[in-house]
């Protein structure tokens, strides 16, 4: 009866050793110490989003657009937890991702104004899934200034995915 019981529990606790291994790894990571969340974007044209944290884990997902803009949501080592704009979600290498500030335009066509003002001058008309460059948004605007394919101008950030609502970007 004793023997049953120790192989049961060595049958019981050799389960649990994985989820113990695994659950510390998350948390026991040492980040950059920049802010998290925040916006980055995708630097290659093939990019592999894996499941985990490391190139043991297998691919989910491959981008293949350079400068889309994600959101990196946690840390470990020299992986990043990256969410997108539909809200998918894995970890990628920090190599393939950069700095720079972008966008995705979303919902439906939008118009990019040569002021921050819904009056001004309309620049051009740009299609829901285009990716721009981020330039600024100031304080207490609902505008930011982007560059999309040659045009420069404003679009309101309700219009767009790669800032957050009271967010300064200089």
């Amino acid at each position: 009866m004793k023997l049953r019981a120790i192989i049961a529990a060595l049958a019981v606790a050799s389960t649990l050793i994985p989820v113990l291994v695994a659950t510390p790894v998350l948390s026991a990571s040492k980040g950059t110490g920049l802010p998290l969340p925040r916006f980055v974007s995708i630097r290659s044209g093939e990019v592999n989003l894996r499941t985990g944290p490391g190139v043991q884990y297998p691919v989910d997902w491959v981008y293949r657009r350079p400068d889309l803009p994600v959101e990196i949501v946690a840390e470990f080592g020299t992986w990043r937890k990256i969410r997108d704009w539909q809200g998918t979600q894995g970890w990628v290498h920090q190599g393939m991702l950069a700095g720079q500030r972008t966008l995705i335009v979303v919902g439906e066509e939008r118009t990019i104004r040569a002021k921050p003002e819904v009056s001004a001058e309309a620049v051009a008309r740009i299609e829901p899934g285009v990716v721009g460059r981020l330039q600024e948004c100031p304080s207490s605007a609902d505008w930011c200034r982007i560059h999309v394919k040659g045009f420069n101008g404003w679009l309101p950030r309700e219009d767009f995915w790669g800032v957050y609502p009271d967010e300064i970007v200089r």
